[in-house]
């Protein structure tokens, strides 16, 4: 149902929802007030170069925020209050580790100021805009639209009558434009585009709110080139390995805490090593720490079901069900990145008992491997651990929208998503 809201509610929120609104707002609030405020308690400071540095730090700070925020909020599911402190964190981080960097003189609080008072304005917008709200999205009654119903972050209202009078309280418009239209429809989709209205194409405005893309056979792809951005895919390469070697040391001192605490809860071994199916379908040895009791996979009279995690697998070891909550079990796969076999974000790399089943199953499964494996993916801050055949299915849906929209700022949203499937363990087994 389309709930009624009053214009002038409608109007406030239309301008607290404009990215310039919220760009000058974060200017004035981060920005220029700690200066004045600055200058007003302590006279004389104004002018100097430590508060000067930090004014233009504080604006640097709140346009590269924006910037990344304007990024990755075009991806399903991203909603400002996801992404407003890792945005401002980056942003402020980067600015103070140039003004550290070239030794510059800068005002401590101003710069401190700048940042809380960011964060507040950003989320301050959130509440009056986003928190509680649902987008509603007129449908044009034609074509392939029947699976738009089953989406329910959306409040979707079906047009009766191909008039802009009849979308006036939705913020969007949805249509089939491969379906065929009668001339007044098609007349309609025109006259709301010259009117500034936004129209979707309905398998775009489908795979943005779900976050996949269905695809099962050649023929079938909207994919434009089934080769993902080489750029990004070299430069990634590159990004891996620097940040392997960076986090390396901390990296080693974590690996030595979680091998004693294997050694002392079974006295079995410590890694866990598999042959696991990684770009360009080549086989690779994934490590990991072992979270299961030590066993012969070769002995198990079912391979597959073997190479499988249940729900409350009575395999897991103590330590080993924190590992998994944690994710803590996959940091060993820093070795497999700084052998260029897998990638921090990419899908996860499946079992070669489990690709050689998956790809007899599903059409098409052979396509993930188009890009390197990752240590975490868009499947798994989505949908979590798979195993069996349909589930399967739905995860490379999500798999392939990452192929799809490969790129740096996809990555970069997969990483705060990955932070947040940490603290609370989404999808682990």
């Amino acid at each position: 149902m389309l709930h009624s809201v009053p214009v002038r509610a409608l109007a406030r929120r239309s301008m607290l929802s404009r990215r310039r609104f919220q760009l000058i707002g974060a200017l004035l609030i981060a920005a220029i007030i700690p200066y004045l405020l600055r200058s007003f308690f302590y006279e004389g400071t104004g002018g100097n170069t430590g508060s000067l540095n930090a004014l233009v730090g504080n604006f640097a700070a709140v346009v590269m925020a924006l910037w990344i925020r304007q990024s990755v909020e075009t991806y399903p599911g991203v909603r400002s209050s996801a992404t407003n402190l890792p945005a401002v964190a980056a942003g402020h981080g980067v600015v103070l580790a140039v003004i550290l960097f070239l030794r510059l003189d800068y005002d401590r609080l101003a710069l401190l100021g700048g940042f809380l008072l960011h964060l507040a304005w950003l989320y301050a917008v959130y509440f009056a805009v986003q928190h509680g709200s649902r987008m509603t999205v007129a449908i044009v009654p034609f074509g392939r639209i029947a699976k738009l119903g089953a989406i329910n972050r959306v409040d979707w209202r079906t047009m009766r009558q191909p008039t802009l009078a009849d979308v006036a309280e939705a913020q969007a418009i949805v249509a089939d434009f491969g379906a065929d239209l009668p001339p007044e429809w098609e007349g309609f989709l025109a006259d709301a585009a010259l009117a500034g209205r936004i129209v979707f194409q309905v398998k775009q405005l489908e795979e943005s709110l779900t976050g996949q893309v269905e695809i099962e056979h050649i023929s079938e792809n909207s994919f434009g080139s089934l080769l993902p951005a080489r750029g990004w895919f070299h430069l990634k390469e590159v990004a891996d390995l620097l940040f392997a070697l960076t986090v390396l040391p901390l990296v080693g001192i974590v690996a030595l805490i979680v091998a004693m605490a294997i050694k002392l809860d079974d006295g079995g071994t410590v890694l866990f090593r598999q042959q696991r199916i990684g770009h360009a379908g080549e086989k690779f040895e994934m490590v990991k720490f072992r979270t299961m009791r030590v066993f012969d996979p070769g002995l198990a009279t079912d391979r597959r079901a073997a190479a499988m995690t249940g729900d409350d697998d009575d395999r897991i070891t103590r330590v080993g069900v924190h590992l998994r909550r944690w994710r803590i079990d996959e940091l060993p796969q820093i070795w497999n990145i700084l052998k260029g076999e897998m990638s921090w974000i990419g899908p996860r790399p499946e079992a070669q008992v489990l690709s050689a089943w998956y790809s007899g199953e599903i059409p098409f499964y052979r396509y993930r491997h188009v890009v390197k494996p990752g240590i975490s993916g868009w499947a798994q801050v989505n949908q979590g651990h798979v195993a069996q055949v349909d589930e399967v299915h739905r995860k490379l849906h999500y798999d392939f929208y990452y192929i799809k929209y490969f790129s740096p700022w996809l990555d970069l949203l997969i990483v705060f998503r990955t932070i947040k499937t940490m603290a609370s363990g989404f999808g682990s087994r």
